[in-house]
């Protein structure tokens, strides 16, 4: 394995890129969706499983592990990939967006967050030191700076001094980073829906010649046109050699256009949430189990997937699960996601380096198009 950070552009098609990062835990093959593990567990999977649908890199939350169990407790166990069995990349991010959704937050200023937990109510603050200093004691092999992440809509003065802000903090997590062979700090481009300050803050990060640069505080709810505009107008000022990582992005969709902007990075809990409430997410579109037409319904999800929990277990079967509340369900159904989503990721790299990505993109969606019931 590669001592140092490394990202290789290795062909392109349009603005969709093939690539990939080696680091000394291992190459992640990009485009990449990293399974999102929270708090140290891909939900409903064993990470044997996840490793073998084909993820590289699974991600980790500064937020929620700093609570519980602990950065320090982490670091006495030996570090994250110790404790839960990992030993390849992981990805932590800041927190700044957990702040945002879940604490009750008293106060953001210069020196950093102060919060109570959404757990049991205790205090914390958290600076940009401090969250380098998590993720350090976490052992993550990417580290996110901190940055202030603002709920859409919101007033163009509210959006400009967080961006600024993020900039700010962004400049002290990589003092605090410091040089850590082998591994690496992304800045976070920040800005909200309003492209010119997008710009300013990609522009802002580029002087820090970071190892990688991800686009922050999209996919809260705007709607998708505004965040491909926002890609649209950000990535052009971010160095070409870099890789990009849109964060918390999303349904297939999502992830196909956003592979045609140019990002080569992607995180969502939306496969394993999903999962756990009955919807599937497969070659002819979404499929909601919970629905009366699955009850005696003997096909499979998918007959042509490779993966036991799409092709092997009736949907009628499935259905009684989900109906059920019975935990296995939703461990099948986040199978089957997390499944196809890596399949859906391969099937862009190979298209990619094929010079097809246009085409697959188009059959892809015409598939999803068709729906479900045209399976029969």
């Amino acid at each position: 394995m590669h001592e140092n950070f490394a990202f290789t552009l290795k062909k392109t098609e349009g603005k969709a890129r093939l690539g990939a990062i080696t680091m000394p835990r291992g190459t992640i093959r990009t485009p990449a969706f990293m399974p999102v593990g929270t708090v140290g567990t891909v939900k409903a999977m064993y990470l044997d499983q996840v490793r073998e649908l084909g993820a590289d890199i699974i991600l980790g939350n500064t937020y929620h592990l700093m609570l519980r169990p602990g950065a320090e407790r982490v670091a006495r166990l030996g570090g994250l990939h110790e404790l839960i069995r990992w030993p390849h990349p992981i990805l932590t991010d800041s927190g700044g967006f957990q702040v945002m959704s879940l604490s009750a937050l008293n106060k953001i200023d210069e020196q950093g967050v102060t919060f109570k937990s959404h757990i049991d109510g205790s205090r914390h603050h958290m600076s940009p030191e401090r969250s380098i200093e998590i993720q350090g004691l976490l052992g993550s092999d990417i580290q996110m700076q901190l940055d202030e992440c603002v709920r859409l809509p919101a007033g163009r003065d509210t959006i400009e001094r967080a961006m600024e802000m993020s900039l700010r903090w962004a400049e002290r997590c990589k003092v605090a980073f410091g040089d850590q062979p082998g591994k690496a700090m992304f800045g976070i481009v920040q800005g909200g829906d309003i492209a010119d300050l997008r710009v300013r803050s990609a522009e802002g990060l580029r002087p820090l010649d970071l190892k990688g640069y991800a686009i922050g505080g999209l996919a809260v709810g705007e709607p998708q046109a505004v965040m491909l505009d926002m890609l649209n107008s950000t990535l052009p000022v971010l160095p070409t050699e870099k890789p990009r990582y849109l964060m918390g992005v999303g349904t297939p969709d999502d992830i196909l256009k956003s592979v045609a902007c140019g990002i080569d990075m992607f995180d969502c809990v939306m496969p394993t949430r999903a999962g756990r409430h009955g919807l599937a997410f497969t070659r002819r579109g979404k499929v909601n189990i919970r629905n009366a037409r699955h009850a005696e319904d003997m096909r499979p999800l998918d007959d042509q997937s490779d993966c036991p929990a799409s092709r092997d277990y009736s949907r009628a079967y499935l259905h009684h699960l989900i109906r059920a509340d019975e935990s296995l369900g939703g461990m099948l159904l986040t199978w089957n996601n997390l499944s196809y989503y890596q399949d859906l990721m391969k099937g862009i790299r190979k298209a990619i380096e094929e010079g097809r990505f246009a085409a697959f993109m188009e059959q892809t969606q015409e598939d999803w198009a068709k729906g479900d019931i045209a399976a029969r």
